[in-house]
């Protein structure tokens, strides 16, 4: 492809990017009130948002596995479609059966990791962190668009004409994807190991684990499942945190929400590309992960919510920075044809934080109190950032 071209393909990438992220967001402002109504507590709701996560835990590689081998387009097309039933499937969700079903379909959502594939095929090696981290800006975009649009056609229209309205939207984004996404974005059309004779099944568990293989691979990828569970655990349980530690209402935490979307765009689409062209991304993730514990032992002696719109600032700096830095390094430890596997791989961390995140998270807040998640973060990446200061920074590895 021409470099005009990529870039187009990039630039509606984005777009489809912040579409699904919109509708993510206005079912996230559904989902609670539905479940409300139909007679969930605070327990039942964890057992909903555990569900989602195994169930894309699981899906993750997998779908990262079925990118590499079939190519982008057929990717990001089955993640639109299944999004489409997904809100269909919500809309007309009526008992507690119904609102564990609609989430089945989720194993196969996911547009992000997808949208990430293409980026990362299409980028330079030098460009492509700062070409992640503008997908961060999509998801900004989104978190704002999402909420607002979310709680405004909840409220006038109902809850089911909101999941309608994102099911449209969806299909929309299968629309774009369809008619802009090119059928293979990668250099090689199957991945490496299946030239030389193995099996490109998209269910095949050794071709998943082998990318575990390449040089610095287990390194960063333990760094970025430690050091993002406790950040991983204070965002799960956020929503409990800011009705009953900071008594917000519904209005206020929609504010708030806002703020987490305004910095997250600065960051990630003004200061990481700046960032990445000056400084090594070893040197960045060291950053993040210094930052990090810092924010952590903020976190434990915050009072109300000012306190927590200033520690905002560093915290959505180290997530952003630490996610797309590890994102970046993990894409080039592995041959372009096993990008979509890796990146279904670090889809997965995020799955299984969700996963681990409400009961870990309950048992703290229970127990310790929210100044519990903060202290851990420090220890935690304080521990981390001894390791890699003592190992010192990993140079990027040749690509296989």
């Amino acid at each position: 492809m021409e470099p005009a071209a990529k870039q187009k393909v990039i630039y509606i990438t984005y777009l489809i990017a912040a579409l699904d992220i919109t509708w993510l967001f206005l079912q996230f402002s559904i989902t609670p009130y539905l479940a409300r109504r139909l007679g969930f507590d605070t327990i039942w709701f964890g057992y909903l948002q555990t569900t989602v996560g195994v169930i894309q835990l699981l899906g993750g590689p997998i779908y990262g596995r079925f990118a590499d081998v079939f190519g982008a387009r057929a990717a990001l097309s089955v993640s639109c479609l299944a999004s489409v039933v997904y809100f269909l499937l919500l809309a007309v969700a009526d008992n507690t059966f119904m609102l564990f079903v609609h989430k089945l379909p989720a194993v196969f959502m996911h547009t992000l990791p997808g949208a990430q594939m293409v980026v990362a095929d299409l980028s330079e090696d030098e460009k492509r962190a700062d070409a992640l981290g503008k997908l961060g800006l999509c998801f900004g975009i989104g978190m704002i668009a999402g909420s607002s649009l979310g709680g405004t056609l909840s409220t006038r229209f109902g809850e089911k004409f909101a999941a309608s309205f994102a099911a449209v939207g969806s299909f929309v984004s299968l629309l774009l994807v369809l008619n802009f996404i090119p059928k293979q974005t990668k250099i090689h059309t199957v991945p490496e190991s299946n030239k030389k004779g193995s099996s490109n099944s998209v269910f095949n568990l050794g071709e998943i684990t082998r990318l575990m293989k390449f040089p610095g691979v287990v390194k960063t990828f333990t760094v970025k499942i430690i050091s993002g569970l406790p950040a991983g655990i204070f965002q799960v349980m956020f929503s409990i945190i800011a009705i009953n530690f900071f008594q917000l209402k519904a209005e206020q935490n929609g504010y708030l929400m806002a703020y987490f979307g305004i910095v997250q765009m600065v960051i990630q689409g003004a200061v990481i590309g700046r960032l990445t062209s000056r400084f090594s991304e070893s040197s960045l993730m060291l950053l993040s992960v210094g930052i990090s514990s810092l924010v952590g032992l903020a976190q434990a002696m915050m009072t109300n919510v000012f306190h927590f719109c200033l520690i905002v600032i560093p915290m959505m700096f180290s997530l952003s920075v630490f996610n797309v830095i590890t994102d970046s390094m993990l894409t080039k430890s592995v041959s372009p044809s096993d990008t979509g596997t890796m990146l279904g791989l670090c889809a997965s961390v995020q799955s299984l934080l969700r996963t681990v995140g409400p009961t870990i998270g309950g048992f703290l807040y229970e127990a310790y109190g929210v100044p519990s998640f903060g202290y851990i973060q420090c220890i935690i990446n304080a521990a981390v950032f001894s390791f890699l200061l003592t190992t010192g920074g990993r140079s990027q590895p040749n690509r296989p």
